[in-house]
């Protein structure tokens, strides 16, 4: 298993909007192709405008998979534009994450 854990950087005031467009138009085609979501959240203390998502795959191979057929869904481009147009987003860090043999998230 490993997880995808990314997280996105926005500009003051706009996360509230990105995650609203995000739950209602984004991730249900996520769910249609991607492995198993483990979650979303947002920053409480620390740096604030950020949100953390993640999802949980066999393998890279399973994930470039699921990526690649999720990226040729007209439905995910049109979302992907959408999602551009609000200007929001200022930085991203992704990170592939493998849990230890003693991780309950195995």
């Amino acid at each position: 298993m490993i997880i995808d854990h990314r997280t996105y950087s926005f500009r003051p005031g706009t996360v509230k909007i990105w995650l609203e467009k995000y739950e209602s138009d984004g991730l249900p085609i996520q769910r249609k192709y991607l492995g198993e979501f483990v979650g979303i959240f947002t920053t409480e203390v620390g740096n604030l405008h950020e949100v953390v998502f993640m999802w949980a795959y066999k393998s890279l191979a399973d994930r470039e998979r699921r990526r690649t057929d999720m990226e040729a869904d007209p439905e995910w481009k049109t979302f992907i534009q959408e999602i551009w147009d609000l200007d929001a987003i200022v930085g991203q860090e992704i990170k592939m994450l493998r849990p230890a043999s003693y991780s309950p998230l195995r």
